[in-house]
């Protein structure tokens, strides 16, 4: 049980990190949704963002930082 509670605390801990991290870009002036790479329809009243770019990212960052942990703790 002591375990599933560090862990839960850890995570909390990156997910407020990453949210000041997207609050930060934002008000630098860098849109997450408006990558190269990203699908956007627009048609009257409906508009639907598919983020590839931000999706292939995000899955290079996080691949990288399990590896890191992974082999840190093991």
């Amino acid at each position: 049980m002591l375990s599933l509670s560090r862990l839960l605390i850890i995570v909390g801990i990156i997910l407020i990190i990453t949210g000041g991290v997207f609050y930060l870009f934002a008000r630098a002036g860098f849109q997450i949704g408006e990558m190269p790479g990203d699908i956007k329809f627009e048609r009257g009243n409906l508009s639907c963002i598919f983020g590839l770019g931000i999706s292939i990212l995000l899955s290079i960052a996080l691949t990288i930082i399990l590896n890191f942990f992974v082999r840190f703790f093991k």
